[in-house]
């Protein structure tokens, strides 16, 4: 299992991190990997929740079944469990003139396929794609001016 971990401040209380995270058509804008909801009307997610998600790693199409474990007082918790397993945590803390973000997400592939997606995986986050989330993340908290 391989483990990736990135830190950010931005702008908004961790209740409104929370729900940037929490938001379902948002979600698809700042996750580090793309996918689409499958057969869910879920408009916000919350613990407990499970619900189908579709994308591609590596070059191949891959669901996953999400199981969210905590979505409350700035924390989101969820297992996507498919060809492999993610987990990821989402915690953020108040800080001067907003949040303190950090996002930690662990890889986990078996067998032969598994192992392949998991690599592919890692090479995408190696690559910065958990860092550019979590600038997605911040610039969707940046206050509007105008």
């Amino acid at each position: 299992m391989s483990s990736w971990t990135h830190e950010t401040r931005c702008h908004g209380t961790p209740d409104d991190v929370l729900t940037l995270l929490t938001d379902a058509e948002a979600i698809a804008r700042w996750s580090p990997v793309p996918f689409e909801l499958v057969g869910s009307e879920t408009r916000r997610l919350r613990a407990g929740d499970r619900v189908r998600v579709r994308g591609g790693l590596g070059g191949h199409g891959v669901e996953f079944v999400v199981q969210v474990g905590e979505a409350c007082d700035g924390r989101l918790s969820l297992r996507a469990s498919g060809p492999i397993d993610i987990d990821v945590e989402y915690v953020a803390r108040p800080a001067d003139e907003g949040s303190h973000v950090r996002a930690q997400i662990a890889v986990a592939g078996n067998g032969l396929r598994g192992r392949l997606l998991a690599s592919a995986t890692d090479a995408l986050l190696a690559a910065g794609a958990l860092r550019a989330s979590m600038a997605r993340i911040a610039r969707e908290l940046e206050p509007a001016f105008g």
